[in-house]
């Protein structure tokens, strides 16, 4: 199988619209490829909070059509990274101190449907930004793919490992975090994509971005990682596209070879039949 992580640079200075329209571009270069992934926020920023509510649509807007047609014309799995989602109504209401907006996932099919979305559960900020900004979500998400079963995260859901747990008792063997993640804390990204990896026996696809958002540079450096704890593939600091074959069969020998999620004693999800 087929990956290719988009680490999308956010530059102040271009338009969402034309954002949007060179990274549909870049999707549809990826027709190799069977899943592409592109990171959290790439719209706006992840940290351009005064952006949120000026640039936020709802769930089938904008960006929503650029992404569906760019699947469509790749024949991809296509997670779009995220957005900031406007929900009106009661729905709207529902999200409390958020008032109304979300940070959403669109994960298309090669067909170009809309398959499932993410609301982000754990969101950033420690009482200001996004975690002010935003309402949380409350659901774990799973997509099945052909070859394998994919578990969706988000950025600030990497330092949860009972979301991942969960994930991978729904029975996801691929763990996909869309992420903005800052440049100050990078060792911190490393570390903890290695280690859902390790403890969840599963691929990790951390897709980042790079540049600089609202004055807080990014990371970049996207990584794969396998059920072992080994780093497939990992991108540079700049705008990159990472490729990466990887063979989803070994979610299931790494298990079977080594099964400690047997083992659990706390938290144990009843058997999957």
């Amino acid at each position: 199988m087929r990956a290719s992580l988009l680490q999308i640079a956010v530059d102040e200075a271009e338009s969402v619209d034309a954002r949007r329209q060179r990274v549909a571009s870049l999707v549809r270069q990826q027709t190799g490829s069977d899943l592409v992934i592109l990171p959290e926020l790439w719209t706006t920023g992840a940290f351009a909070y005064e952006s949120f509510d000026t640039e936020a649509e709802p769930l089938e807007g904008p960006t929503y059509e650029v992404m569906a047609k760019a699947a469509s014309d790749a024949g991809v799995w296509l997670h779009a990274g995220s957005i900031p989602e406007r929900v009106t109504g009661t729905a709207g209401a529902a999200a409390g101190a958020g008032g109304g907006l979300y940070n959403t996932s669109l994960v298309f099919s090669p067909s170009g449907d809309l398959v499932a979305t993410y609301r982000k559960i754990h969101r950033f900020g420690f009482d200001k930004g996004e975690a002010v900004l935003m309402g949380a979500g409350s659901e774990l998400v799973t997509v099945r793919l052909p070859e394998t079963t994919v578990g969706l995260a988000t950025c600030y859901d990497l330092r949860f490992p009972e979301l991942f747990r969960g994930l991978v008792d729904a029975g996801a063997e691929t763990l996909v975090v869309s992420a903005g993640w800052p440049e100050r804390r990078r060792s911190h990204w490393t570390l903890l994509a290695r280690a859902r990896a390790v403890e969840d026996q599963a691929y990790v696809l951390a897709c980042g971005t790079a540049g600089v958002h609202a004055g807080v540079p990014q990371a970049g450096y996207s990584i794969v990682v396998d059920p072992w704890g080994e780093v497939l593939a990992e991108a540079g600091a700049g705008e990159e596209v990472l490729v990466v074959d990887f063979d989803p069969a070994r979610v299931g020998v790494t298990r079977e070879q080594f099964p400690a999620l047997k083992d659990r004693l706390l938290g144990v999800a009843a058997p999957r039949r």
